[in-house]
Formats: structure tokens, C-alpha cells, sequence
């Protein structure tokens, strides 16, 4: 997931200049069909659709510490991208990335990332 977006990136410049910005304390890993500058597009809505609460260890490269797991009660559609917010619920994006295979939600059922599938890295 390499692509931060405008409001990580403006986030991390306050950092650097000794601003002391305001870090999210929880983060959400989301699924969608794309994205853009302010984060994930084509986020599913009902369906059972939530997005996950998700940790992060690592002390370069980060990565996911425990398999995340989306429950669809219906269709949802293609979903090719994954993305972190740092709300359940709106929230500010912070990073999006493509999904390793595109997930088809026909109908019910689970769309599971598995744990350290999820990286990001300084570069």
C-alpha cells in the first residue's frame, strides 16, 4: 500500500518542520474499487459492509499483525483496492494501495486479509 494521500502527506510535513501533528490513535483498513488523493473510491455501503480496526508492528517496513476479516450479508461488487482511514466511519484517508487479487462479492460471505499482507513502507 505505497500511495499516501494529501492529507497523510501534509500530516507527515508538519512532523518534519517540528509541528507536532495530531496522530491517529486508531486506524481501519477499508476496501474499495480505486482511489485518488483523498483516499480510497468506491467504498462499499450496507450489505454488512464495515470497515476493520487494524494494528500495525514492525520497526522499518509495517505491516498488519492479524488477519482482517470483511463479512458481506450481499453482492458488493469488485473490490481491487484496500485502504486506511483513521474512522470507523468518514475519517480522513490515509493510504491506499491495490489488493493482491481483485475480491468478487457475488453474494454473502468473507473477504479475508491475511495478516502481514497489509505493508507500508517508507519508499
Amino acid at each position: 500500500m505505497p500511495i499516501l494521500t494529501d492529507y497523510s502527506k501534509n500530516i507527515l510535513a508538519r512532523a518534519l518542520c517540528g509541528r507536532s501533528p495530531a496522530l491517529p490513535a486508531t486506524i481501519f483498513l477499508a476496501l474499495g474499487s480505486g482511489g485518488g488523493t483523498a483516499g480510497l473510491t468506491g467504498e462499499p455501503v450496507g450489505n454488512g459492509y464495515a470497515r476493520q480496526r487494524v494494528t500495525f508492528t514492525g520497526t522499518g517496513q509495517q505491516r498488519n499483525v492479524e488477519t482482517v476479516r470483511f463479512v458481506f450479508s450481499a453482492a458488493a461488487g469488485n473490490l481491487t483496492h484496500v485502504g486506511l482511514y483513521d474512522a470507523a466511519t468518514g475519517g480522513n484517508g490515509l493510504a491506499y494501495g491495490l489488493l493482491a487479487a481483485t475480491a468478487a462479492v457475488s453474494g454473502p460471505g468473507t473477504v479475508t486479509v491475511p495478516a502481514e499482507a497489509v505493508t507500508i513502507t517508507g519508499s
